[in-house]
Protein backbone atom coordinates (compact mmCIF):
# COMPACT_ATOMS: atom_id res chain seq x y z
CA UNK A 1 0.00 0.00 0.00
CA UNK A 2 1.66 3.49 -1.23
CA UNK A 3 1.98 6.37 1.27
CA UNK A 4 -1.16 8.34 -0.40
CA UNK A 5 -3.24 5.35 0.13
CA UNK A 6 -2.47 4.51 3.44
CA UNK A 7 -3.18 8.31 4.54
CA UNK A 8 -6.12 8.34 2.62
CA UNK A 9 -7.30 4.74 4.55
CA UNK A 10 -6.20 6.40 7.83
CA UNK A 11 -7.83 9.88 7.21
CA UNK A 12 -11.25 7.43 6.53
CA UNK A 13 -10.87 5.58 9.41
CA UNK A 14 -10.28 8.59 11.25
CA UNK A 15 -13.46 10.49 10.11
CA UNK A 16 -15.83 7.49 11.29
CA UNK A 17 -13.99 7.06 14.48
CA UNK A 18 -14.55 10.89 15.06
CA UNK A 19 -18.11 10.74 13.86
CA UNK A 20 -18.95 7.59 16.45
CA UNK A 21 -17.05 9.73 19.09
CA UNK A 22 -18.64 12.32 19.00
CA UNK A 23 -22.18 10.74 19.23
CA UNK A 24 -20.98 8.27 22.35
CA UNK A 25 -19.64 11.55 23.95
CA UNK A 26 -23.12 12.87 24.04
CA UNK A 27 -24.80 9.89 24.56
CA UNK A 28 -22.60 8.97 27.50
CA UNK A 29 -22.64 12.47 28.65
CA UNK A 30 -26.11 12.51 28.61
CA UNK A 31 -26.13 9.11 30.57
CA UNK A 32 -24.33 10.27 33.25
CA UNK A 33 -27.07 13.47 33.26
CA UNK A 34 -29.44 10.57 33.73
CA UNK A 35 -27.40 8.57 36.74
CA UNK A 36 -26.51 11.74 38.51
CA UNK A 37 -29.95 12.68 38.49
CA UNK A 38 -31.29 9.10 39.42
CA UNK A 39 -28.63 9.60 42.51
CA UNK A 40 -30.06 12.66 43.52
CA UNK A 41 -33.36 10.86 43.21
CA UNK A 42 -33.66 7.82 43.99
CA UNK A 43 -29.90 7.55 45.96
CA UNK A 44 -27.41 5.18 45.06
CA UNK A 45 -27.68 3.03 49.08
CA UNK A 46 -31.21 2.26 49.33
CA UNK A 47 -33.42 -0.59 48.85
CA UNK A 48 -35.26 1.05 46.44
CA UNK A 49 -31.48 2.12 44.09
CA UNK A 50 -30.47 -1.09 44.73
CA UNK A 51 -34.16 -3.39 43.55
CA UNK A 52 -34.53 -1.00 40.46
CA UNK A 53 -30.83 -1.90 39.31
CA UNK A 54 -31.02 -5.36 39.93
CA UNK A 55 -34.21 -5.90 37.40
CA UNK A 56 -32.63 -3.07 34.94
CA UNK A 57 -29.47 -4.96 35.03
CA UNK A 58 -31.37 -8.47 33.69
CA UNK A 59 -32.01 -7.05 30.09
CA UNK A 60 -28.45 -4.97 30.01
CA UNK A 61 -26.24 -8.21 30.90
CA UNK A 62 -28.27 -9.88 27.77
CA UNK A 63 -27.77 -6.83 25.68
CA UNK A 64 -24.34 -5.95 26.54
CA UNK A 65 -23.32 -10.17 25.38
CA UNK A 66 -25.25 -9.96 22.46
CA UNK A 67 -24.33 -6.62 20.89
CA UNK A 68 -21.09 -7.26 21.39
CA UNK A 69 -21.36 -11.54 20.55
CA UNK A 70 -24.33 -13.40 18.78
CA UNK A 71 -25.35 -9.99 16.35
CA UNK A 72 -22.39 -8.09 16.43
CA UNK A 73 -19.88 -11.36 16.14
CA UNK A 74 -22.16 -12.84 12.76
CA UNK A 75 -23.97 -9.72 11.10
CA UNK A 76 -20.99 -7.37 10.29
CA UNK A 77 -18.78 -10.25 8.29
CA UNK A 78 -22.40 -12.05 7.26
CA UNK A 79 -23.32 -8.36 5.97
CA UNK A 80 -19.85 -7.32 4.56
CA UNK A 81 -20.03 -10.61 2.67
CA UNK A 82 -23.35 -10.85 1.25
CA UNK A 83 -22.77 -7.53 -0.69
CA UNK A 84 -20.81 -9.69 -3.20
CA UNK A 85 -24.55 -10.80 -3.72
CA UNK A 86 -26.31 -9.91 -6.99
CA UNK A 87 -28.70 -8.13 -5.11
CA UNK A 88 -26.18 -6.33 -3.08
CA UNK A 89 -26.89 -8.40 -0.17
CA UNK A 90 -30.41 -6.94 -0.04
CA UNK A 91 -32.18 -10.43 0.30
CA UNK A 92 -29.54 -11.74 2.91
CA UNK A 93 -30.01 -9.08 5.01
CA UNK A 94 -33.99 -9.50 5.48
CA UNK A 95 -33.23 -13.08 6.03
CA UNK A 96 -30.39 -12.66 8.74
CA UNK A 97 -32.71 -9.82 10.57
CA UNK A 98 -35.56 -11.94 10.42
CA UNK A 99 -34.33 -14.19 12.17
CA UNK A 100 -32.78 -12.38 14.64
CA UNK A 101 -36.12 -10.87 15.61
CA UNK A 102 -37.96 -14.43 16.18
CA UNK A 103 -35.01 -15.28 18.17
CA UNK A 104 -34.88 -11.93 20.27
CA UNK A 105 -39.37 -12.17 20.34
CA UNK A 106 -39.32 -15.87 21.81
CA UNK A 107 -36.46 -14.83 24.09
CA UNK A 108 -37.49 -11.23 25.49
CA UNK A 109 -41.24 -13.39 26.17
CA UNK A 110 -39.77 -16.14 28.06
CA UNK A 111 -37.33 -13.68 30.11
CA UNK A 112 -40.48 -11.76 31.17
CA UNK A 113 -42.81 -14.28 31.83
CA UNK A 114 -40.37 -15.55 34.35
CA UNK A 115 -39.32 -12.81 35.84
CA UNK A 116 -40.13 -13.56 39.46
CA UNK A 117 -37.72 -16.91 38.81
CA UNK A 118 -34.85 -14.46 37.20
CA UNK A 119 -35.12 -12.18 39.57
CA UNK A 120 -34.37 -14.66 42.20
CA UNK A 121 -31.48 -16.40 40.66
CA UNK A 122 -30.07 -13.25 40.13
CA UNK A 123 -29.88 -12.73 44.12
CA UNK A 124 -30.64 -15.69 45.51
CA UNK A 125 -32.45 -15.33 49.90
CA UNK A 126 -29.95 -12.04 49.97
CA UNK A 127 -32.50 -9.94 50.18
CA UNK A 128 -35.85 -9.41 52.60
CA UNK A 129 -38.93 -10.42 51.02
CA UNK A 130 -40.54 -6.89 50.79
CA UNK A 131 -37.55 -5.29 48.45
CA UNK A 132 -37.34 -8.54 46.56
CA UNK A 133 -40.84 -8.16 45.82
CA UNK A 134 -40.28 -4.91 44.87
CA UNK A 135 -37.39 -5.83 42.56
CA UNK A 136 -39.58 -8.33 40.46
CA UNK A 137 -42.63 -5.60 39.83
CA UNK A 138 -39.16 -3.63 38.45
CA UNK A 139 -38.27 -6.70 36.38
CA UNK A 140 -41.74 -7.05 34.56
CA UNK A 141 -41.58 -3.38 33.45
CA UNK A 142 -37.85 -3.74 32.42
CA UNK A 143 -37.15 -6.96 30.62
CA UNK A 144 -39.22 -6.23 27.29
CA UNK A 145 -36.10 -3.53 27.00
CA UNK A 146 -34.08 -7.10 26.14
CA UNK A 147 -36.31 -7.18 21.94
CA UNK A 148 -35.66 -3.02 21.97
CA UNK A 149 -31.91 -3.71 22.84
CA UNK A 150 -31.75 -6.06 20.44
CA UNK A 151 -33.24 -4.71 17.52
CA UNK A 152 -31.23 -1.42 18.18
CA UNK A 153 -28.27 -3.57 17.87
CA UNK A 154 -29.29 -5.53 14.60
CA UNK A 155 -30.40 -2.09 12.66
CA UNK A 156 -27.58 -0.32 14.19
CA UNK A 157 -25.32 -3.10 12.95
CA UNK A 158 -26.34 -3.16 9.09
CA UNK A 159 -26.01 0.56 9.08
CA UNK A 160 -22.69 -0.18 10.33
CA UNK A 161 -21.71 -2.85 7.79
CA UNK A 162 -23.05 -0.51 5.22
CA UNK A 163 -20.54 2.35 6.32
CA UNK A 164 -23.42 4.27 8.16
CA UNK A 165 -22.02 4.70 11.16
CA UNK A 166 -23.33 7.61 12.74
CA UNK A 167 -26.98 6.44 13.69
CA UNK A 168 -25.74 3.83 15.96
CA UNK A 169 -23.87 6.03 17.95
CA UNK A 170 -26.36 8.97 18.02
CA UNK A 171 -29.83 7.16 18.96
CA UNK A 172 -29.02 6.32 22.00
CA UNK A 173 -29.47 10.72 23.29
CA UNK A 174 -33.07 9.74 22.51
CA UNK A 175 -33.11 7.04 25.08
CA UNK A 176 -31.24 8.90 27.70
CA UNK A 177 -33.72 12.10 27.09
CA UNK A 178 -36.63 10.08 27.69
CA UNK A 179 -35.26 8.43 30.76
CA UNK A 180 -34.60 11.86 31.82
CA UNK A 181 -38.01 12.96 31.86
CA UNK A 182 -39.28 10.05 33.42
CA UNK A 183 -37.05 10.93 36.38
CA UNK A 184 -37.37 14.40 36.55
CA UNK A 185 -41.47 13.00 36.67
CA UNK A 186 -40.88 10.58 39.42
CA UNK A 187 -39.47 13.91 41.41
CA UNK A 188 -42.46 16.45 40.39
CA UNK A 189 -45.12 13.33 41.67
CA UNK A 190 -43.24 11.43 44.38
CA UNK A 191 -40.44 13.33 45.51
CA UNK A 192 -36.65 12.57 46.08
CA UNK A 193 -34.73 10.43 48.29
CA UNK A 194 -31.40 11.19 47.85
CA UNK A 195 -29.99 9.51 50.34
CA UNK A 196 -31.96 6.16 49.97
CA UNK A 197 -34.33 6.62 53.13
CA UNK A 198 -37.28 5.01 51.47
CA UNK A 199 -38.00 1.25 52.41
CA UNK A 200 -39.26 -1.27 49.56
CA UNK A 201 -42.66 -0.98 50.93
CA UNK A 202 -43.02 3.07 50.33
CA UNK A 203 -43.15 2.33 46.55
CA UNK A 204 -46.54 2.15 45.21
CA UNK A 205 -47.55 0.92 41.45
CA UNK A 206 -47.60 4.29 39.87
CA UNK A 207 -43.78 4.81 41.37
CA UNK A 208 -42.57 1.41 39.51
CA UNK A 209 -44.74 2.30 36.38
CA UNK A 210 -43.52 5.74 35.94
CA UNK A 211 -39.35 4.78 37.30
CA UNK A 212 -39.28 1.65 35.23
CA UNK A 213 -41.35 2.51 32.38
CA UNK A 214 -39.85 5.38 31.36
CA UNK A 215 -36.56 3.27 31.59
CA UNK A 216 -38.19 0.95 28.89
CA UNK A 217 -39.81 3.36 26.46
CA UNK A 218 -36.41 5.30 26.21
CA UNK A 219 -35.40 2.17 24.55
CA UNK A 220 -38.32 1.65 22.47
CA UNK A 221 -37.36 5.27 20.99
CA UNK A 222 -34.00 4.60 20.70
CA UNK A 223 -34.22 1.29 18.60
CA UNK A 224 -37.40 2.03 16.40
CA UNK A 225 -35.87 5.90 15.27
CA UNK A 226 -32.79 3.95 13.52
CA UNK A 227 -35.77 2.62 10.66
CA UNK A 228 -35.76 5.82 9.46
CA UNK A 229 -32.05 5.90 9.16
CA UNK A 230 -32.38 2.49 7.22
CA UNK A 231 -34.80 4.57 4.86
CA UNK A 232 -32.01 7.09 3.90
CA UNK A 233 -29.54 4.86 3.00
CA UNK A 234 -32.29 2.79 0.85
CA UNK A 235 -32.57 0.12 2.96
CA UNK A 236 -36.36 -1.62 3.69
CA UNK A 237 -37.01 -5.09 5.48
CA UNK A 238 -39.30 -7.35 4.57
CA UNK A 239 -39.93 -10.21 6.90
CA UNK A 240 -38.88 -13.39 4.83
CA UNK A 241 -38.47 -16.60 6.50
CA UNK A 242 -37.25 -18.43 3.90
CA UNK A 243 -33.83 -19.49 5.89
CA UNK A 244 -32.45 -21.87 3.71
CA UNK A 245 -29.98 -21.98 0.62
CA UNK A 246 -27.98 -18.61 1.98
CA UNK A 247 -25.55 -19.44 4.18
CA UNK A 248 -27.06 -19.31 7.59
CA UNK A 249 -26.00 -22.15 8.76
CA UNK A 250 -22.45 -20.62 8.97
CA UNK A 251 -24.05 -18.37 10.59
CA UNK A 252 -25.64 -20.11 12.99
CA UNK A 253 -22.50 -21.96 14.00
CA UNK A 254 -20.83 -18.88 14.56
CA UNK A 255 -24.21 -17.87 16.84
CA UNK A 256 -24.08 -21.16 18.85
CA UNK A 257 -20.13 -20.62 20.30
CA UNK A 258 -21.21 -16.60 20.98
CA UNK A 259 -24.62 -17.81 22.69
CA UNK A 260 -22.14 -20.16 24.54
CA UNK A 261 -20.22 -16.97 25.65
CA UNK A 262 -23.64 -15.39 26.91
CA UNK A 263 -24.35 -18.09 29.12
CA UNK A 264 -20.85 -17.81 30.42
CA UNK A 265 -21.11 -14.45 31.09
CA UNK A 266 -24.44 -14.18 32.39
CA UNK A 267 -23.38 -17.22 35.36
CA UNK A 268 -20.52 -14.53 36.46
CA UNK A 269 -22.76 -11.90 36.41
CA UNK A 270 -24.75 -13.90 38.58
CA UNK A 271 -22.29 -14.56 40.17
CA UNK A 272 -21.12 -11.31 41.27
CA UNK A 273 -24.68 -9.56 41.42
CA UNK A 274 -25.83 -12.96 44.04
CA UNK A 275 -22.34 -11.76 46.24
CA UNK A 276 -22.19 -7.96 46.25
CA UNK A 277 -26.06 -7.98 46.97
CA UNK A 278 -25.32 -9.39 50.62
CA UNK A 279 -24.04 -5.54 51.06
CA UNK A 280 -27.43 -4.89 50.05
CA UNK A 281 -29.38 -1.58 52.31
CA UNK A 282 -26.73 -0.21 53.76
CA UNK A 283 -23.12 -0.83 51.99
CA UNK A 284 -21.82 -0.21 48.37
CA UNK A 285 -24.22 -2.89 46.08
CA UNK A 286 -25.68 -3.03 43.05
CA UNK A 287 -26.58 0.38 42.07
CA UNK A 288 -22.76 1.45 43.39
CA UNK A 289 -21.33 -1.54 41.48
CA UNK A 290 -23.51 -0.07 38.37
CA UNK A 291 -22.59 3.53 38.51
CA UNK A 292 -19.11 2.55 39.34
CA UNK A 293 -19.35 0.50 36.20
CA UNK A 294 -20.51 3.36 33.90
CA UNK A 295 -17.65 5.80 34.76
CA UNK A 296 -15.59 3.12 33.71
CA UNK A 297 -17.18 2.52 30.32
CA UNK A 298 -17.07 5.78 29.88
CA UNK A 299 -13.37 6.41 28.34
CA UNK A 300 -13.99 2.63 26.86
CA UNK A 301 -17.37 3.39 24.89
CA UNK A 302 -15.71 7.29 23.48
CA UNK A 303 -12.66 5.86 22.07
CA UNK A 304 -12.08 2.13 21.90
CA UNK A 305 -15.46 1.24 20.49
CA UNK A 306 -15.49 4.33 18.11
CA UNK A 307 -12.14 3.42 16.77
CA UNK A 308 -12.44 -0.73 16.14
CA UNK A 309 -15.80 -0.44 15.59
CA UNK A 310 -14.60 1.80 12.19
CA UNK A 311 -11.61 -0.79 12.14
CA UNK A 312 -13.80 -3.78 12.33
CA UNK A 313 -15.69 -3.46 9.05
CA UNK A 314 -12.42 -3.20 7.60
CA UNK A 315 -11.02 -6.08 9.34
CA UNK A 316 -13.95 -8.34 8.01
CA UNK A 317 -13.71 -6.82 4.21
CA UNK A 318 -10.07 -7.69 4.19
CA UNK A 319 -10.97 -11.01 6.31
CA UNK A 320 -13.64 -11.78 3.37
CA UNK A 321 -10.24 -11.48 0.80
CA UNK A 322 -7.84 -13.53 2.75
CA UNK A 323 -5.78 -11.12 3.36
CA UNK A 324 -4.47 -11.84 6.71
CA UNK A 325 -1.48 -9.29 6.59
CA UNK A 326 -4.10 -6.59 6.39
CA UNK A 327 -6.09 -7.68 9.27
CA UNK A 328 -3.00 -7.81 11.62
CA UNK A 329 -1.82 -4.48 11.02
CA UNK A 330 -5.53 -3.07 11.31
CA UNK A 331 -5.52 -5.01 14.86
CA UNK A 332 -2.15 -3.59 15.82
CA UNK A 333 -2.92 -0.19 14.68
CA UNK A 334 -6.62 -0.38 16.60
CA UNK A 335 -4.60 -1.48 19.70
CA UNK A 336 -2.07 0.91 19.67
CA UNK A 337 -4.37 4.21 19.01
CA UNK A 338 -7.27 3.32 21.52
CA UNK A 339 -4.60 2.98 24.04
CA UNK A 340 -2.64 6.36 23.52
CA UNK A 341 -5.87 8.46 25.27
CA UNK A 342 -6.67 5.03 27.40
CA UNK A 343 -3.52 5.30 29.19
CA UNK A 344 -4.09 8.99 29.99
CA UNK A 345 -7.87 7.90 30.89
CA UNK A 346 -7.26 5.74 33.43
CA UNK A 347 -4.86 7.77 35.24
CA UNK A 348 -7.00 10.57 35.42
CA UNK A 349 -10.08 8.55 36.24
CA UNK A 350 -8.14 6.96 39.19
CA UNK A 351 -6.85 9.94 40.60
CA UNK A 352 -10.26 11.68 40.40
CA UNK A 353 -11.93 9.06 42.00
CA UNK A 354 -13.03 10.67 44.90
CA UNK A 355 -14.28 14.16 43.32
CA UNK A 356 -16.18 11.80 40.65
CA UNK A 357 -18.04 9.76 42.98
CA UNK A 358 -19.70 13.75 44.41
CA UNK A 359 -21.39 13.71 41.34
CA UNK A 360 -23.77 10.91 42.86
CA UNK A 361 -23.45 10.58 46.64
CA UNK A 362 -23.37 13.56 49.17
CA UNK A 363 -22.24 11.84 52.63
CA UNK A 364 -18.42 11.23 52.87
CA UNK A 365 -18.14 7.82 54.00
CA UNK A 366 -20.46 7.15 50.40
CA UNK A 367 -17.82 9.12 48.43
CA UNK A 368 -15.04 6.83 49.70
CA UNK A 369 -17.01 3.90 48.88
CA UNK A 370 -17.95 4.46 45.48
CA UNK A 371 -14.62 6.01 44.65
CA UNK A 372 -13.17 2.74 46.00
CA UNK A 373 -15.02 0.90 43.47
CA UNK A 374 -14.17 3.02 40.96
CA UNK A 375 -10.49 2.77 41.76
CA UNK A 376 -10.69 -1.06 41.48
CA UNK A 377 -12.73 -1.36 38.21
CA UNK A 378 -10.06 1.53 36.37
CA UNK A 379 -7.08 -0.79 36.91
CA UNK A 380 -8.13 -2.84 34.15
CA UNK A 381 -9.00 -0.04 31.69
CA UNK A 382 -6.21 -0.67 29.64
CA UNK A 383 -6.64 -4.39 29.44
CA UNK A 384 -10.33 -4.35 28.85
CA UNK A 385 -9.71 -2.00 25.68
CA UNK A 386 -6.99 -4.35 23.94
CA UNK A 387 -8.94 -6.98 24.60
CA UNK A 388 -12.25 -5.77 23.03
CA UNK A 389 -10.18 -5.31 19.91
CA UNK A 390 -8.47 -8.60 20.00
CA UNK A 391 -12.10 -9.85 20.23
CA UNK A 392 -13.44 -8.29 16.80
CA UNK A 393 -11.07 -9.02 15.73
CA UNK A 394 -11.82 -12.66 15.96
CA UNK A 395 -15.24 -11.56 14.90
CA UNK A 396 -13.92 -10.32 11.71
CA UNK A 397 -12.10 -13.91 10.94
CA UNK A 398 -15.59 -15.45 11.10
CA UNK A 399 -13.81 -17.26 14.21
CA UNK A 400 -16.40 -17.47 17.39
CA UNK A 401 -15.12 -20.46 18.79
CA UNK A 402 -11.84 -19.23 20.21
CA UNK A 403 -13.46 -16.03 21.94
CA UNK A 404 -15.70 -18.57 23.36
CA UNK A 405 -12.55 -20.76 25.59
CA UNK A 406 -10.80 -17.42 26.57
CA UNK A 407 -14.24 -16.07 28.04
CA UNK A 408 -14.25 -19.50 29.75
CA UNK A 409 -11.44 -19.08 30.96
CA UNK A 410 -12.07 -15.46 32.29
CA UNK A 411 -15.74 -17.19 33.77
CA UNK A 412 -14.01 -19.45 35.89
CA UNK A 413 -11.20 -16.43 37.48
CA UNK A 414 -14.19 -14.43 38.14
CA UNK A 415 -16.21 -17.21 39.76
CA UNK A 416 -13.69 -18.62 41.71
CA UNK A 417 -12.58 -14.94 43.00
CA UNK A 418 -15.86 -13.36 43.63
CA UNK A 419 -16.97 -15.95 46.00
CA UNK A 420 -13.76 -15.32 47.96
CA UNK A 421 -15.12 -11.98 48.05
CA UNK A 422 -18.42 -13.10 50.14
CA UNK A 423 -16.01 -13.55 52.92
CA UNK A 424 -14.83 -10.21 52.92
CA UNK A 425 -16.36 -7.15 55.16
CA UNK A 426 -19.66 -6.29 53.42
CA UNK A 427 -18.06 -2.94 53.03
CA UNK A 428 -15.35 -4.01 50.80
CA UNK A 429 -17.33 -6.82 48.56
CA UNK A 430 -18.42 -3.97 46.19
CA UNK A 431 -14.37 -2.88 45.69
CA UNK A 432 -13.14 -6.58 46.07
CA UNK A 433 -15.40 -7.74 43.58
CA UNK A 434 -14.58 -4.98 40.72
CA UNK A 435 -10.52 -5.90 41.69
CA UNK A 436 -11.51 -9.77 40.96
CA UNK A 437 -12.79 -8.85 36.96
CA UNK A 438 -9.84 -6.11 36.67
CA UNK A 439 -7.13 -9.52 37.68
CA UNK A 440 -8.96 -12.07 35.88
CA UNK A 441 -9.48 -9.48 32.63
CA UNK A 442 -6.17 -8.99 32.65
CA UNK A 443 -5.23 -12.43 32.25
CA UNK A 444 -7.99 -13.24 29.48
CA UNK A 445 -6.51 -10.38 27.42
CA UNK A 446 -2.86 -11.81 27.76
CA UNK A 447 -4.70 -15.67 26.45
CA UNK A 448 -6.41 -13.96 23.81
CA UNK A 449 -3.59 -12.27 22.54
CA UNK A 450 -1.60 -15.33 22.33
CA UNK A 451 -4.40 -17.39 20.65
CA UNK A 452 -4.57 -14.53 18.33
CA UNK A 453 -0.87 -14.23 17.47
CA UNK A 454 -1.03 -17.94 16.86
CA UNK A 455 -4.34 -17.59 14.00
CA UNK A 456 -2.47 -14.41 12.50
CA UNK A 457 0.85 -15.87 12.42
CA UNK A 458 1.50 -12.76 14.92
CA UNK A 459 -0.30 -9.54 15.87
CA UNK A 460 3.07 -7.24 15.29
CA UNK A 461 3.09 -7.76 19.13
CA UNK A 462 6.75 -6.04 20.09
CA UNK A 463 5.23 -3.22 18.32
CA UNK A 464 2.69 -3.15 20.79
CA UNK A 465 4.67 -3.60 23.74
CA UNK A 466 6.76 -1.03 22.73
CA UNK A 467 3.47 1.48 22.54
CA UNK A 468 1.92 0.64 25.68
CA UNK A 469 5.52 0.81 27.55
CA UNK A 470 5.70 4.47 26.20
CA UNK A 471 1.94 5.43 27.17
CA UNK A 472 2.54 3.84 30.77
CA UNK A 473 5.92 5.32 31.09
CA UNK A 474 4.67 9.01 30.15
CA UNK A 475 1.86 8.46 32.40
CA UNK A 476 3.98 7.90 35.56
CA UNK A 477 5.04 11.22 36.33
CA UNK A 478 1.68 12.95 35.61
CA UNK A 479 -0.08 10.51 37.86
CA UNK A 480 2.48 11.78 40.88
CA UNK A 481 1.40 15.08 40.08
CA UNK A 482 -2.29 14.56 40.06
CA UNK A 483 -2.37 12.95 43.66
CA UNK A 484 0.17 15.79 44.84
CA UNK A 485 -2.26 17.81 43.76
CA UNK A 486 -5.88 16.15 44.30
CA UNK A 487 -4.44 16.28 48.56
CA UNK A 488 -3.53 19.76 47.85
CA UNK A 489 -7.94 20.28 47.26
CA UNK A 490 -8.23 17.96 50.06
CA UNK A 491 -9.57 15.12 47.70
CA UNK A 492 -9.00 12.59 50.56
CA UNK A 493 -10.33 14.10 53.55
CA UNK A 494 -14.33 14.72 55.31
CA UNK A 495 -14.92 18.66 54.25
CA UNK A 496 -12.29 19.01 51.80
CA UNK A 497 -12.57 21.16 48.89
CA UNK A 498 -12.72 18.86 45.90
CA UNK A 499 -15.20 16.50 47.67
CA UNK A 500 -17.41 18.74 49.83
CA UNK A 501 -19.33 20.08 46.67
CA UNK A 502 -20.25 19.13 43.15
CA UNK A 503 -18.43 23.01 41.65
CA UNK A 504 -15.69 21.71 43.88
CA UNK A 505 -15.34 18.41 42.82
CA UNK A 506 -15.85 19.93 39.16
CA UNK A 507 -12.92 22.77 39.86
CA UNK A 508 -10.60 20.32 41.18
CA UNK A 509 -11.35 17.42 38.29
CA UNK A 510 -10.39 19.83 35.68
CA UNK A 511 -7.17 21.52 37.06
CA UNK A 512 -5.84 17.96 37.99
CA UNK A 513 -7.52 16.65 34.74
CA UNK A 514 -5.75 19.52 32.29
CA UNK A 515 -2.68 19.34 34.23
CA UNK A 516 -2.25 15.88 33.85
CA UNK A 517 -3.31 15.82 29.96
CA UNK A 518 -0.60 18.45 29.12
CA UNK A 519 2.04 16.75 31.00
CA UNK A 520 0.91 13.13 29.27
CA UNK A 521 1.19 14.92 25.63
CA UNK A 522 4.37 16.82 26.78
CA UNK A 523 6.27 13.67 27.60
CA UNK A 524 4.83 11.71 24.65
CA UNK A 525 6.08 14.80 22.13
CA UNK A 526 9.27 14.61 23.82
CA UNK A 527 9.71 11.05 23.33
CA UNK A 528 8.84 11.54 19.77
CA UNK A 529 6.10 8.60 19.59
CA UNK A 530 4.79 7.97 16.33
CA UNK A 531 1.26 6.81 17.33
CA UNK A 532 0.40 10.51 18.84
CA UNK A 533 1.76 11.96 15.26
CA UNK A 534 -1.00 10.21 13.46
CA UNK A 535 -3.31 11.28 15.86
CA UNK A 536 -2.04 15.10 15.81
CA UNK A 537 -1.71 15.17 11.90
CA UNK A 538 -5.23 15.53 11.30
CA UNK A 539 -5.91 17.77 13.44
CA UNK A 540 -2.82 20.35 12.62
CA UNK A 541 -4.12 20.06 8.70
CA UNK A 542 -7.81 20.92 9.60
CA UNK A 543 -6.62 24.16 11.54
CA UNK A 544 -4.18 24.44 8.25
CA UNK A 545 -6.82 24.22 6.26
CA UNK A 546 -9.19 26.94 8.37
Amino acid sequence: MSTSQSHRVASGIGRASALLASGTMVSRVLGFVKVIIFARIIGQFGQGADAFNIANQLPNQIYVIVAGGVLSAVLVPQIVRSSLHKDGGTGYINKLVTVALVILGITTLAATLCAPALTWLVVGNNLPPEQMSLAIAFAYWCLPQIFFYGLYTVLGEVLNARKSFGPFTWVPVFNNVVAIAGLVAFSILFGADPNGTLKATDYTTAMIVVLAGSATLGVIVQATSLLYFWKRIGLSYRPDFHWRGVGLGAAGKMASWTFGMLLLTTFAGIIETRVVSEASGSDASVAVMSTAWLVFMLPHSIITVSIATAYFTRMSEHASTANIAAVRTDASSAVRGTSLIIVLATAVIAVCAYPFSVFFVELFSQVQALGNVILAYIVGLVAFCVLFVFQRTFYALGDTRTPFYFTLFQVILVTIGVIGCSFLPTEWIAAGIALVVSVAGAAQTVLAGFLLRRKLGGIDGRRIVRSLSTYVLAAVIPTALGVFLMAQFGAFEDGGFAVASVPGAIVSMLVVGSAMLVLYFGTLLILRTSELKVVLDPMLARIRRR
